[in-house]
């Protein structure tokens, strides 16, 4: 979403939202997210147990999506873009709430748990450096699911 001409930016401002808005900033982002999710499925995997292989697997599944993502030039692909993203940001929450309700409390948890925390801070940068806003994604999220959407719930165009 296009920062809109009535808004005042200092010309370092307009520097810093055209460099976010770049390739490259995006392929360092993108590279960044998918590093710390590997790192944390890499010590989810490390962990043994049924509950912390299966994290460290749903972990690397997603860390697939946000790479098909970035790089798939596909209709589909694009128009879903937004899922990997939620996805990720909701699977690392509820991986730090259940970390945080059921323990073991140790070191290396609260390692992960940080770049955890980090990892949610860099989808919302994305989220923020694609979309514009969290409406932006919400917008976007309904619009590529509203050609399934019965009648009555697909958004009408206001112009």
């Amino acid at each position: 979403m296009p920062i809109s001409a009535s808004t005042k930016q200092s010309p370092e401002e307009h520097h810093v939202n055209q460099f976010l808005r770049s390739r490259t900033a995006g392929a360092m982002l993108t590279a960044a997210i998918v590093g710390l999710t590997a790192a944390t499925a890499y010590i989810h995997l490390g962990l043994g147990g049924l509950l912390f292989t299966l994290n460290g697997l749903g972990y690397i599944g997603l860390a697939g999506l946000i790479v098909i993502g970035a790089a798939a030039p596909f209709a589909l692909v694009e128009r879903f873009s937004w899922f990997p993203r939620v996805a990720l940001i909701g699977y690392t929450a509820m991986t730090i709430a259940g970390y945080l309700i059921m323990g073991p409390y140790f070191m290396l948890g609260f390692i992960a748990k940080g770049i955890e925390v980090a990892l949610i801070a860099l989808l919302v940068l994305d989220v923020f450096r694609v979309y514009g806003s969290p409406m932006g994604l919400v917008r976007t999220a309904i619009e590529s699911v509203a050609p399934v959407l019965p009648a009555r719930f697909r958004p009408t165009v206001t112009a």
